[in-house]
């Protein structure tokens, strides 16, 4: 069942730089502990400058956690030269050194790790009671490039978050979690939440994601949020490849007359691979014929939106994919509060006039270069596992 929490402020966060400072400022006025997870850090100008706060902060006397994911943290290396990514490894040893928690998380089998098993979830918070919780990993791309959107909350909610914080692979001084009891002792905050999160690695066996049925909370209550429109979907995602129950919950909406839309991103939003899109548009002429509205960002989609019926949102770490129901940690608030439903609205008001965010159509394939056009027909039944 989901968890019932309150916050006492919600402040959206889709302006990237307001997110950013947001973040510094966390770091820069903690005073007791600070807590950050992500998927991975690349060590860019972003990624140099957080850690440099963050030694900062540990050698002022606060208690600093950073939990990274190890697959991840890999696949972001893509991104990184040989020297850069050392420059990171010895940056991460002096935070260690520093007295900080530095956790890169593994599930607890290897055929999970190699399969892409992990955590995704975005949580930091200070004892100021403050979270920031969202989509946004420790890159440029995701403050200079891609569309993220992470909100600022205050209340009993910050406490479950970080609480929540063991469940993706990170340890948490009990200590803290009774700061932040003290900090919120008798607020009752007027902003009613759901607090969804699943670690599907600590469900599984040996073998992993092979043959495994769940159950995972977050597609659970994903599904229900879908089955539950009677008007109108309208989600964002990296790329549109679902789990198969919530593809099929989507085909059923729109049988029964919801008018579905989906933003993800362009294939050049992902310069590294194309594997992504590819297991994306796989799926382009099922949903197309259905009715459903695609639109590729090509600057790129990297939030995680799902808003029902102009009344309800959940947002947080879920990609619209199969890794998100069966390999990879991942975390979602819902709400109807205005709070957060009426800047979701403004948000997909805004990706409808951006100039970088087309439609695709049904003559999609005449658009894609030809060696490109036989991988989407040769690789595109592996959906699954790109």
């Amino acid at each position: 069942m989901p968890t019932p929490l309150t916050a006492t402020a919600l402040c959206p966060l889709w302006n990237r730089a307001a997110e950013w400072e947001r973040r510094l400022r966390m770091i820069r006025e903690a005073r007791r502990f600070l807590y950050l997870s992500t998927y991975y850090v690349e060590y860019d100008d972003y990624g140099a400058e957080l850690l440099a706060l963050l030694l900062a902060a540990q050698r002022r006397g606060v208690a600093v956690n950073l939990l990274i994911d190890g697959f991840g943290q890999r696949l972001g290396g893509v991104l990184m030269s040989a020297a850069v990514k050392s420059a990171l490894n010895e940056r991460l040893d002096v935070l260690r050194a520093a007295g900080a928690v530095v956790t890169v998380y593994r599930p607890p089998h290897a055929l999970q790790w190699r399969l892409g098993g992990g955590q995704h979830v975005k949580i930091q918070v200070s004892e100021e009671g403050e979270a920031i919780f969202g989509s946004s990993n420790v890159t440029r791309t995701s403050f200079e490039g891609w569309n993220e959107y992470s909100v600022a909350l205050r209340g009993p909610v910050v406490r479950a978050l970080l609480e929540s914080y063991r469940t993706i692979g990170g340890e948490v001084d009990a200590a803290h979690l009774r700061d932040l009891d003290g900090r919120a002792a008798g607020a009752r905050g007027n902003i009613d939440l759901d607090y969804w999160i699943c670690n599907p690695n600590l469900h599984q066996g040996r073998r992993g994601p092979l043959g495994w049925r769940g159950p995972n909370v977050v597609t659970e209550r994903m599904l229900d949020m879908v089955n539950a429109a009677r008007r109108r979907i309208e989600l964002t995602t990296f790329y549109f490849k679902p789990a198969p129950a919530l593809l099929d919950a989507l085909l059923a909406a729109t049988r029964r007359g919801v008018d579905v839309e989906i933003h993800h991103s362009h294939r050049d939003a992902l310069p590294a691979t194309d594997l992504a899109w590819i297991a994306a548009a796989a799926g382009y002429p099922l949903l197309l014929d259905a009715g459903v509205r695609i639109y590729e960002n090509r600057a790129g989609e990297h939030s995680k939106i799902v808003l029902v019926d102009d009344a309800r949102v959940a947002f947080g770490s879920y990609n619209f994919e199969d890794a998100a129901h069966d390999r990879l940690a991942e975390a979602m608030l819902a709400t109807r509060h205005p709070a957060a439903v009426v800047p979701a609205r403004e948000i997909f008001d805004l990706l409808r006039a951006d100039p970088h965010n087309a439609p695709v159509g049904r003559g999609f394939r005449r658009d894609v270069p030809g060696g490109l056009r036989l991988r989407l027909a040769v690789l595109g039944r592996l959906k699954r596992w790109m």
